[in-house]
């Protein structure tokens, strides 16, 4: 019987965040690929599009004009998830088959720039570190709102993530209940921190630190890595080598130094393929509830869909519906070809 080698052989890989295995199984990314195929969008787009309802001066869907921006611009979903007003609920939670309960919550939009042209890679540092500080101010105004618990600011980039328009921007959900997601997290990182007075994430990134396996870019104040667990090919996480439970506890230099690790981040993202890379991307950090959570460490996910190239993405279809979900390339080669890209974007050579 041959020893295990986890760089050949399948396997599984646990989470600790969500308390779920992965299935690896790197052998298969030899296999040839005659499935379907993403268009590649190549059309260079202008500074400004009279068209586009998020460009500073235009009109939106409802009506609304937008201000003359010159930077971030924040306004309230045209079409929000979530509501406002409160609704009238009985609790009856008898008909266990049948549960449901109301909520309520707020629902924007970050515009990053007035540039319909850029995106986060294209930005200078300055840009983004204004809009990390609209992020803190986010996070603080509607985290103040009596009855919500749960901040979520997040990104979808590019066509195949559902993004409807391409000018650059994300959105901030705040609601009443913790997410899903959001809930796994904050029950795996509370067990940890009263198993082991110590947290969880500052634990795992100092271990991936002296490794430097799957650590991408790094800096003074925060570390790029491919989680050792990681799901999507080119998925990375961006941890704060600091103590810190949410955006807003960051110094100025924190805020610059999260803006540079962006910057690289997403540019090593577009060399990959020489394409704007498309992703869903979210920052992760303490609950609004007014309580303290020294158990939380802020982080940021990445969730690219790319997989070979530009135009063949990771299907999370069959075994991933109904086992687990499962990836081919490892965690390792992944971090190993994102780390050896240049951190000029490939527009500028």
């Amino acid at each position: 019987m041959r020893q295990f080698d986890i760089n050949e052989d399948p396997h599984r890989r646990f989470n600790p965040l969500i308390n779920e295995w992965v299935l690896v199984s790197p052998h298969r990314a030899k296999r040839p690929w005659q499935g379907q195929k993403e268009a590649v969008n190549t059309i260079a787009l202008p500074k400004y599009d009279p068209e586009c309802y998020l460009c500073a001066g235009n009109v939106r869907a409802n009506g609304e004009v937008n201000p003359a921006y010159e930077s971030s611009f924040v306004f309230e979903n045209d079409f929000a998830a979530l509501k406002q007003e409160e609704i009238a609920f009985d609790g009856n939670e008898k008909r266990s088959f049948f549960k449901a309960q109301p909520e309520r919550g707020i629902s924007r939009v970050v515009c990053f720039s007035p540039r319909h042209d850029l995106t986060l890679p294209e930005m200078e540092v300055d840009g983004i570190v204004n809009i990390i500080h609209t992020w803190q101010k986010e996070y603080t105004t509607l985290g103040s709102v009596d009855y919500i618990n749960h901040v979520q600011i997040f990104e979808n980039k590019g066509s195949v993530m559902g993004c409807s328009n391409p000018h650059p921007h994300g959105q901030i959900w705040a609601q009443s209940s913790l997410p899903t997601q959001v809930q796994k997290t904050q029950d795996s990182l509370k067990a940890y921190f009263d198993k082991n007075g110590t947290n969880l994430l500052q634990d795992y990134l100092q271990q991936e630190l002296l490794k430097k396996e799957r650590v991408v870019v790094e800096n003074d104040h925060f570390a790029a890595i491919v989680p050792f667990w990681a799901i999507w090919p080119f998925e990375t996480m961006i941890i704060s080598k600091r103590h810190i439970t949410k955006i807003t506890d960051f110094t100025e230099d924190e805020v610059i130094a999260f803006a540079e690790v962006l910057k690289k981040l997403t540019t090593k993202y577009d060399n990959l393929f020489e394409t704007s890379f498309p992703y869903s991307s979210g920052i992760h950090q303490a609950p609004t509830d007014g309580e303290e959570h020294p158990e939380w460490q802020f982080h940021m996910h990445f969730y690219p869909p790319l997989l070979r190239s530009a135009s063949v993405k990771k299907f999370m279809v069959g075994y991933e519906m109904m086992g687990e979900s499962q990836r081919d390339i490892t965690p390792e080669k992944s971090a190993e070809m994102l780390r050896n890209l240049s951190d000029v974007h490939y527009k500028q050579k």
